[in-house]
């Protein structure tokens, strides 16, 4: 069970774990931490904004009943707990199910599709592809890597503003087929575009460009010392991490970069330079992605 503390929103925060018998000590500790805290910023002329500290407890969906309801003391003040935080354009909801991120970018790109059609007989076919390319599909693949593993009926969610985006973009009607519109416009669909962002990452973590904390949670097949007489160790795969819950765990970093890597051919992980690995990429997620259809 985790406690996500933040204050002085997108600057300061403190993360806290506990078992949930013992969630009092650790409430105490972080208040105790944050009290730390304000006096070093009272010390240097700064004061802690109690209206924008925010707690949030994170456990999965199962054992949400077990999470405090007490408010967490901060100084003179005290904060209640919160179901979700936005922080550095992310929402985290307490059982990491990531829905009201979902919602809340599905909301804001159709905000922007309305504005967009009301100026669409003014400008080229060209220019449209160009709005929605900045303004609708770069909001779906902001942070997308998070949303890995996510349930279906979410995702279709997303895929719904991508789909919208395609038919004003052809001026085409609810009830025409989607899949000849994304194919034209060589839009991988939602799902391959998270796919695609996370293997770019893994790809990065590999070859020594990635942040220290990320590249320390992948281990190549080969580096294990039990399995170098296994066919398996002349090969590029990663150690896939064994999970207990999948909603969560199959969804860490860790084990999704690990199994999206696996799942990728042998010439798209043997590529040299990011910006090959990234045309191949597309490339394979593009067939994969319309091979249904096409």
């Amino acid at each position: 069970m985790t406690l996500i503390r933040t204050f002085m929103r997108m600057i300061n925060k403190i993360y806290g774990f506990s078992q949930p018998a013992t969630t009092d000590e650790l409430q105490s500790r972080v208040s105790q931490c944050i009290s730390a805290v304000g006096d070093w910023m009272s010390s240097n002329r700064l004061q802690l904004n109690t209206s924008k500290t925010e707690v949030l407890w994170s456990t999965s969906g199962r054992r949400q009943h077990q999470l405090p309801t007490a408010p967490l003391v901060v100084g003179n003040d005290t904060v209640p707990p919160v179901s979700s935080i936005w922080n550095l354009g992310i929402y985290v909801d307490a059982d990491l199910s990531m829905r009201t991120h979902v919602l809340e970018t599905t909301s804001s790109c159709f905000a922007v599709l309305r504005r967009i059609k009301s100026i669409r007989r003014s400008v080229s076919v060209t220019v449209l592809q160009s709005l929605m390319v900045a303004l609708v599909l770069s909001r779906l693949d902001y942070g997308s890597t998070l949303l890995a593993g996510l349930p279906k009926q979410l995702l279709d969610r997303l895929q719904s503003d991508q789909n919208a985006a395609a038919r004003l973009v052809f001026a085409a009607r609810r009830n025409d087929h989607i899949t000849p519109l994304l194919h034209s416009l060589h839009w991988l669909q939602v799902t391959e575009r998270i796919t695609f962002r996370l293997a770019v990452l893994t790809y990065r973590c590999l070859h020594g460009s990635a942040p220290e904390y990320l590249t320390s949670l992948l281990q190549c097949v080969s580096g294990i010392h039990t399995r170098r007489r296994l066919r398996s160790a002349s090969s590029s795969d990663l150690m896939v991490p064994r999970t207990i819950r999948s909603t969560i765990g199959e969804r860490s970093f860790q084990s999704a970069a690990a199994s999206t890597w696996n799942a990728l051919s042998h010439s798209v992980r043997s590529s040299t330079s990011v910006l090959q690995f990234r045309s191949r990429l597309k490339t394979e997620l593009f067939a994969r992605s319309y091979q249904k259809s096409y």
